[in-house]
């Protein structure tokens, strides 16, 4: 039994310990089944969201022989769409809509102090993509996959604050322009 292995192996432990930069929530885990001639064959599928808490966020659906490949893939499929989010004071610039399927997702800003008033799929998208301060309401499918994409279709909708406080600068200068 030698405590001191006077070997120096470069090969082992090459792998570097990446710290997790990223935010990666399991939303729901999904048994299916294929029937074949010998019975039924089982499989998982996951849903995945994931997020810096900086306005970053993506959602990946995947299927595996068993949990932990299912919500590896779907990891992955989740770090390949991730959509970049122009947020405002930890909320959102304006009132956003999605819909993906039967799913509807309405989203609206607040004022800092309220929160996250969000149910379900909509609140972990909305926490890992770094929105502290929102409203949001449901509607229609209660779907877990579309409401996660229907979340994120509304999110990508979302115009930047500086267009969207022009915008209304512009109107208001309008309307004093036609008042005078």
């Amino acid at each position: 039994m030698a405590m001191n292995n006077p070997r120096n192996n470069q090969r082992r432990n090459t792998r570097v310990s990446e710290e997790k930069q990223y935010d990666e929530r399991v939303l729901h885990i999904n048994r299916v089944a294929r029937v074949v001639k010998g019975g039924r064959r089982f499989r998982f599928q996951a849903l995945v969201v994931v997020g810096d808490h900086k306005g970053k966020v993506g959602v990946g659906v995947s299927k595996g022989a068993d949990v932990s490949a299912a919500v590896t893939k779907a990891t992955e499929a989740a770090k390949k769409n991730f959509v970049e989010l122009p947020l405002y004071q930890g909320t959102l610039t304006h009132d956003v809509e999605g819909k993906v399927g039967g799913a509807k997702i309405l989203i609206m800003p607040a004022v800092p102090g309220t929160g996250l008033i969000a149910g379900g799929v909509v609140r972990v998208v909305l926490e890992v993509a770094g929105i502290e301060n929102a409203l949001s309401k449901s509607l229609g499918s209660s779907n877990r996959i579309n409401t996660a994409y229907a979340t994120l279709a509304a999110l990508t909708s979302m115009a930047p604050a500086t267009t969207w406080v022009t915008r209304t600068n512009e109107s208001k200068q309008l309307k004093q322009k036609v008042k005078s």
